[in-house]
């Protein structure tokens, strides 16, 4: 993304945010309350339209095109067909409560990517083997913690091989024992080469999963570096200030 704006009404939200995620990366964006963070990944996914700047997956332009040297937005038909090269998992984990964990698993592959029923099933059985889920195939989310239903959701998401995985706090909805195995989650996927911008309130997580963190503060990206120079040597004192509440989460 390239100096992209955001405002909802009289609130800006992103100001001029750029940020770029290379293949097989894991960009981990942290921020107060308020910093835009959520609204990034949202932009991203285009489920909240931009007000200026540009968005680019694999080069192709997202939400518009260049028609006679300007630009149109896209029908919400190619809309969509760029948002399915993109997997997200929200904070609220989003599940179909009527639905079994296996049919929220298959669904889109089947109606949205035309997949075969026999080979969606496989495939989605082979995710919640995954996530540690296999044995719940059959149950509705009512039926599952919130841990286990933001695992369903994150297998949901990775159904569609999507070429970039967006985080939205996965853990923020959680009470702080299911915390963990969402984690563990997010950290397989990172061993295993999946390109995902993640936003999290988990310090230690972050400084543990990221190959890059970023630091958003006033709808703006302020600072960004490998884990290591991000939380030891802030160079912006506006991080220094911000790592400091967290002091004893990244270094114990």
């Amino acid at each position: 993304m390239v100096d992209v704006r955001k405002r909802f009404g009289a609130v800006t939200a992103l100001d001029g945010a750029s940020l770029d995620v290379a293949e097989g990366e894991v960009v981990v964006v942290v921020g107060p309350s308020g910093s835009g963070k959520s609204t990034l990944v949202r932009c991203l996914h285009q489920l909240a339209p931009i007000d200026g700047g540009a968005m680019y997956l694999d080069g192709e332009l997202l939400g518009y095109e260049h028609v006679r040297g300007r630009l149109v937005p896209l029908t919400e038909r190619r809309v969509a067909a760029q948002r399915r090269r993109m997997g997200m998992v929200f904070q609220q984990f989003q599940l179909f409560p009527h639905w079994t964990v296996l049919r929220n698993v298959t669904e889109a592959p089947v109606r949205v990517h035309g997949v075969a029923p026999a080979s969606a099933r496989a495939a989605a059985m082979e995710l919640l083997d995954r996530v540690g889920l296999a044995d719940k195939a059959d149950a509705h989310p009512r039926q599952l913690s919130g841990g286990q239903q933001q695992r369903v959701a994150i297998a949901r998401a990775l159904a569609t091989r999507p070429r970039l995985l967006l985080l939205d706090e996965p853990t923020s909805a959680l009470d702080p024992e299911l915390v963990e195995e969402v984690l563990a989650v997010v950290r397989g996927l990172a061993r295993d080469g999946i390109t995902m911008i993640v936003v999290t309130h988990e310090m230690a997580f972050a400084r543990e999963v990221a190959d890059r963190c970023v630091f958003m503060d006033a709808g703006r990206v302020v600072e960004t570096g490998p884990p290591e120079e991000f939380f030891d040597r802030p160079s912006s004192p506006r991080l220094a200030a911000f790592l400091s509440r967290f002091s004893r989460a990244v270094t114990g």
